[in-house]
């Protein structure tokens, strides 16, 4: 289901934690919902690094190192990878991993009556070009 403002992207029992539901056509590139824990977030599927789909790209860990051969891992299911050129941004906040000038665009996510609601656009956002007082 879709308004001018949101859409609706799947009902919560659709999206168990750890999972994600890709909403075709959305927002342009399409819009993908991931499930962290019970708490969900919504991407454009767009990388803002070379344009690839985002969202089609594997979910991982974020992997650290103090030293070589010894490897940890945290933040499981949290760090979205572009399948074209392994970029990796978080999908709470959008923030690529390695680079403070990208971010993937987010949406607000709500659940109404069971449902995930999407808003796909933004009630206070100012036009291009007109300044805000």
């Amino acid at each position: 289901m879709t308004t001018g403002d949101e859409i609706v992207a799947c009902s919560v029992e659709e999206l168990p934690p750890g999972t994600r539901h890709e909403v075709l056509g959305a927002a342009k590139y399409g819009i993908t919902v991931f499930n962290i824990a019970g708490e969900f977030y919504a991407l454009l599927n767009f990388c803002p690094h070379k344009g690839g789909p985002l969202c089609r790209g594997r979910v991982l860990p974020h992997a650290i190192s103090n030293e070589a051969g010894h490897w940890k891992f945290e933040r499981e299911g949290e760090i979205i990878k572009c399948p074209y050129h392994n970029w990796e941004f978080d999908i709470k906040t959008g923030k690529a991993l390695y680079a403070d000038r990208l971010r993937a665009r987010r949406f607000p996510v709500e659940v109404r009556d069971g449902q995930i609601v999407v808003r796909i656009r933004s009630q206070t956002s100012v036009r291009k070009g007109a300044k805000a007082s």
